[in-house]
């Protein structure tokens, strides 16, 4: 299993770039596309992050996915997932918040628990719900951290105290738009998390999936972006009100999934 100091050393790079990024938009010009070194950079400690990752999952045999590696994993995706989408779409900004909040789960990750390796991982269907599930979460974290950085913009430009780095973002409805493109793909990945958790629970123990705190609050979430997409499709929700549902519906799936994680393996010591 890897050590702290690995943990340590890749958080490091990662908050190393992000400081880098953040220098990148400081000055004031028109422009904000981070430079293509830089781009380029992020590959290392994603790389770092990744194989971090993969000890962790498969080191001690099976597959571990305790409350740590949950972390580490969905904090990897959500690099992964930035770092492809950058190349196509304007997500200026947001490095800063990725690399810092990657930054911060590697530490996390680091202190946690060793897990303990999880049951019927040979099953097609539970790996198939496991890469959904996390890829939705890492889609939402995004979302979050998007949702976080247009209401910083918003309050700011309200405010008249824009700093140079939000004044080098993209127009506010360039990036609310992208926010929800972002939320839709989520809520795909999540119904297909849900449906596939469904079929998975019948064919391992006869019956549907029950009905626990995290499958309550996965369907609480689920309920959330499906107003919140509605909202937007029939009254045009934007700005503020889409901003503080999108957090709602990602605190949801907080609660349901880490918060399940963290009560069972460190408050009450169970694997």
């Amino acid at each position: 299993m890897p050590g702290f100091f690995s943990y340590l050393l890749v958080s490091l790079l990662y908050a190393a770039l992000g400081w880098c990024f953040w220098r990148s938009v400081m000055p004031a010009r028109q422009s904000a596309a981070p430079p293509k070194w830089a781009r380029l950079a992020a590959v290392v400690p994603l790389l770092l992050h990744g194989w971090l990752l993969y000890q962790a999952l498969f080191g001690g045999g099976g597959l571990n996915l305790g409350i740590g590696n949950a972390v580490l994993a969905i904090a990897w995706l959500t690099v992964l997932v930035y770092w492809l989408a950058s190349l196509h779409y304007p997500l200026q900004g947001l490095q800063m918040l990725v690399l810092s909040v990657a930054a911060g789960c590697l530490l996390i990750a680091a202190v946690l628990p060793e897990a303990h390796p999880l049951a019927h991982t040979e099953l097609p269907l539970f790996k198939a719900h496991l890469l959904v599930s996390l890829l939705a979460y890492s889609l939402f974290t995004i979302a979050a951290l998007h949702a976080l950085l247009m209401a910083l913009a918003e309050q700011r430009l309200h405010d008249h105290m824009l700093s140079k780095m939000l004044r080098n973002l993209p127009p506010l409805l360039t990036m609310e738009n992208l926010l929800f493109r972002i939320i839709v793909a989520g809520f795909i990945l999540l119904t297909l998390a849900i449906l596939s958790g469904i079929l998975f629970s019948e064919e391992l123990f006869g019956k549907a999936m029950q009905l626990g705190h995290k499958t309550l609050f996965a369907l609480l979430s689920w309920c959330i972006y499906a107003a919140l997409l509605g909202g937007r499709h029939i009254y045009g929700w934007r700005g503020r009100t889409a901003i503080a549902w999108s957090l709602s519906g990602f605190a949801m799936l907080l609660l349901g999934y880490l918060g399940s994680k963290f009560v069972l393996e460190i408050i009450l010591h169970r694997g």
